[in-house]
């Protein structure tokens, strides 16, 4: 269809009409907004396999969504299809099985965990060193065909668009820790090019296990402030030691805004920009100029057609790591200038820890909820400000604000950093 209505740029505008959302808070919009605007931490000590010996004990795991024997690629899955039942549900778009656009769904990186390696490996007959080649031989044949093709990257993104039954290739992406932003923005792209009138969104993780959770610890990257486990993520203050890993997922129903208003969906935002830039300085740590960080903000307010002064909130990266809140400090303040210190800004990780893949979709439903409620989610546990971080934290308890406009930052291992601007209407 024409579209009649056009962003500053000349493009179709792109409309929200469906959101879902699940973390280690509950499941659904509803009660997980409520939980962080009461300031109610889901993260909690590990008891998904034993954590003696390790650093770090605690995480935001989903653990009322029941897979027996775990497995992230399964877990990812059911999360992935709870936020967008509820997405989907929401926009009321298509007919059960029939979603009438793409798929484009952030996952983790996927890997046979220890489990099923050692099953493997016994299965397998072999003596002496085994290789991962020999363990995916060996899950290809009999009674271990099933696990072959569970940890193969695009299953959940096959198994997805079979459910949902959307159109054309499913899209699988892992960015590192913007991942779930940048299926927002791939989406965004599809519309605007007019390939699609519809996609449906989705970042999810469910990758909380040993494995993940040494590696983590091995980069020096998690908390171990285990004790109590709610008080462990403090992004942006100044005893803060490292991020906590999160479990979740959000789903988001993206339209054609001429597109939406033709069938009377209701709009419940705007995604009016999106700001990418990769940087290759370090696989994990961020150019110590803040080069890539900045143009990925500046580029995102841009591209909405809008000035930073437009900017009324920002949902934070805020991952509690020393370095990563310094820069994306840095970041803000070089794009806005002097009036970021009366900016508000929260970061979400503070409750419901890094949910990783995840965290850029989850935390855009929270921008777009922010927009809806009036209303800004607390950083919790914001106790002993950074003096080096000058920035107006909303800290503890939530604020009431009127707020049209939302920066939402997603900043990944390997400088993969995508930034997206959210708005209660269209930009004129």
């Amino acid at each position: 269809m024409a579209s009649e209505h056009r962003d500053t740029s000349g493009r179709p505008i792109v409309a929200v009409t469906g959101m879902g959302m699940v973390t280690s808070l509950g499941a659904g919009k509803a009660d997980n907004w409520a939980a962080l605007t009461a300031g109610r931490s889901g993260i909690h000590t590990i008891t998904r396999f034993p954590t003696e010996g390790l650093r770090t004990t605690i995480a935001g795991t989903v653990d009322f969504v029941p897979v027996e024997p775990f497995c992230a690629p399964l877990l990812s899955e059911k999360l992935a299809t709870l936020a967008a039942e509820e997405a989907v549900g929401q926009a009321g778009i298509g007919s059960a099985g029939d979603f009438p656009g793409q798929l484009f769904i952030a996952v983790p990186p996927v890997e046979m965990e220890w489990p099923q390696r050692e099953a493997l490996a016994k299965a397998s007959g072999q003596t002496g060193d085994i290789t991962y080649d020999d363990l995916l031989k060996a899950a290809g044949a009999g009674d271990f065909a099933p696990w072959h093709d569970l940890f193969l990257f695009g299953t959940v993104a096959d198994r997805i668009s079979e459910r949902f039954g959307t159109k054309g290739s499913p899209i699988s992406l892992s960015t590192a820790c913007s991942s779930g932003a940048t299926a927002i923005q791939l989406g965004v792209e599809a519309i605007r090019r007019g390939e699609s009138e519809a996609v449906l969104a989705i970042g999810t993780d469910g990758s909380v296990h040993a494995e993940a959770l040494i590696r983590f610890s091995l980069l020096s990257a998690l908390s171990t402030q285990n004790t109590p486990p709610e008080e462990a993520a403090k992004p942006f203050s100044k005893n803060r030691d490292g991020f906590v890993m999160g479990e979740g997922a959000a789903a988001l129903v993206l339209e054609n805004y001429d597109h939406a208003l033709a069938r009377g969906a209701r709009i419940l935002g705007i995604v009016a920009g999106c700001g990418e830039k990769g940087d290759g300085f370090h696989r994990t740590r961020s150019s110590p100029s803040g080069a890539p960080i900045v143009a990925a903000i500046a580029e995102a307010i841009a591209d909405a057609g809008l000035t930073p002064d437009d900017i009324g909130y920002i949902n934070a990266h805020g991952t509690s790591t020393p370095e990563n809140d310094k820069m994306e400090a840095l970041g803000v303040t070089t794009v806005l200038g002097e009036r970021m210190a009366h900016v508000p800004i929260s970061s979400n990780k503070s409750m419901i820890g890094h949910t990783l893949t995840a965290a850029g979709a989850i935390e855009a439903v929270v921008s777009l909820l922010t927009i809806a409620h009036g209303r800004l989610p607390p950083t919790i546990n914001y106790r002993v400000p950074d003096p080096a971080i000058p920035l107006d934290v909303v800290p503890n308890t939530a604020r009431d604000a009127t707020v049209t406009c939302v920066l939402s930052n997603s900043f990944g291992f390997g400088g993969q950093n995508t930034c997206l601007v959210f708005t209660a209407e269209p930009v004129a």
